[in-house]
């Protein structure tokens, strides 16, 4: 798969044919809500969202969003819902710095530096680097490796979500390996059940990050044509990982957030094969 070029920070060159560039990594499995610098300041993302839950109910998206999907999203389009979604993406930043600097510091000696795991798709549509991270550990005396189960190995990626501070985000062919696969949604469940981080401190009706950006489209101000909005916003068809019954591109809150994995449509012939899902109902 080819992208288009993005623009990267030259840092330094290593030698005639190795630049040194500053490369933003997505980690992958997790979703955090946004911040302020995705659809603006509360104030701001708050009149798209409102302008998104008038359509839902007035009938701009009737044709191409099923009833219950357009009931849930009008349920939690609250008039508090950017709001609450932007102060939980600053704690989700803050409680990521937290757990970065408690991981990487050693006990004496310089600050660790990050392990990097590309995965899957390796570059997503922005040119960010696809990867889970962790600690780096040198392996000498001073810091030796932590055997495979050890808590000190765990990705940042898990204890994201296993804190509550980022959903659960499968999207193929990004994926864990089975045995890392069923911690995440063991972890992932656990943080849904109880309740744990965002959802704790700002409510179980909270927008997940990938419920937000789809909003926000379609709360666009200019609305020309609502069903390319529509497809714009829904680019991914859902499967229950319970069953891997195929819920489709408008069906993901059939299905609880610790179960979910996402699919593009565009490759969902080849996830099919590769994940020995049934055909698409």
């Amino acid at each position: 798969m080819t992208r288009p070029p993005a623009p990267k920070r030259l840092l330094r060159t290593s030698d005639g044919d190795t630049p040194v560039i500053e490369q933003p990594v997505r980690m992958v499995s997790v979703d955090t809500p946004e911040k302020a610098h995705y659809a603006g300041l509360p104030a701001t993302a708050q009149r798209k969202l409102d302008r998104c839950r008038s359509r839902l109910m007035d009938g701009t998206f009737d044709a191409f969003l099923p009833d219950s999907l357009r009931a849930y999203l009008a349920g939690r389009l609250t008039a508090t819902a950017a709001e609450r979604h932007i102060a939980a993406g600053n704690r989700a930043s803050a409680e990521f710095d937290a757990l970065l600097d408690r991981r990487l510091t050693r006990p004496s000696g310089p600050r660790r530096r990050t392990a990097i795991i590309p995965t899957g798709e390796i570059l997503d549509r922005y040119g960010r680097l696809l990867a889970y991270t962790a600690p780096w550990y040198d392996g000498g005396p001073s810091d030796p490796l932590p055997p495979r189960d050890h808590p000190d190995r765990r990705t940042f990626n898990l204890d994201m979500v296993s804190s509550g501070w980022g959903a659960m985000f499968l999207v193929h062919p990004s994926l864990p390996h089975n045995a890392d696969l069923n911690r995440l949604v063991t972890e992932a469940e656990q943080a849904w059940s109880e309740q744990r981080g965002m959802w704790a401190e700002f409510g179980e009706d909270l927008l997940l990050a990938y419920e937000f950006r789809a909003c926000v489209k379609l709360g666009a101000e200019e609305l020309d044509d609502p069903k390319a909005a529509v497809e714009e916003a829904y680019q991914r068809v859902c499967v229950d990982l319970r069953d891997l019954r195929v819920v489709g591109l408008h069906g993901y809150h059939e299905v609880p957030p610790s179960q979910r994995l996402f699919i593009w449509a565009d490759d969902f012939e080849q996830a099919r094969k590769d994940l020995d899902l049934p055909l698409r109902s």
